[in-house]
């Protein structure tokens, strides 16, 4: 009789952490799929500048540099381009464009920028005589 009994005992206790290990996994899988229903991509498209970067498309998910130095993300070889020139960085849902110090400095649509500025859709970033937009999907 007793060993009927920690056999059922056994098997309750597998059968409760099943259960436990399912809801956790559970969670977790809502918890993904939350941050992805939440969160928008923001994109960087170059409207105008060099040939080599015509058509260039760039999806950001985290923080990017560019400039005209080859370890920079985005490189845009022209004059008027310091080496590391500005950065894009994600703060929550917001895109922050900030001038790295750059020599000839950066527009953010037609102004230039003296301090970190949060971007909106549709926002137009000069550096150099790259012109690019940033969106949102």
């Amino acid at each position: 009789m007793i060993d009927y009994l920690l056999f059922a005992g056994r098997i309750l206790l597998v059968v409760l952490l099943y259960l436990f290990l399912f809801s956790v996994m559970r969670t977790g899988i809502r918890l993904v799929k939350g941050q992805r229903k939440d969160a928008s991509i923001w994109m960087l498209d170059l409207e105008k500048g060099p040939k080599n970067l015509r058509g260039l498309h760039v999806d950001l998910l985290g923080p990017i540099v560019i400039g005209r130095s080859p370890s920079c993300d985005v490189v845009i070889e022209e004059e008027y381009v310091s080496g590391n020139h500005a950065r894009l960085s994600l703060q929550g849902p917001s895109l922050v464009l900030e001038d790295l110090g750059s020599t000839n400095g950066t527009m953010v649509n037609g102004n230039t920028i003296y301090e970190p500025v949060a971007l909106r859709d549709g926002d137009d970033i000069q550096i150099g005589d790259a012109i690019m937009r940033v969106s949102r999907k």
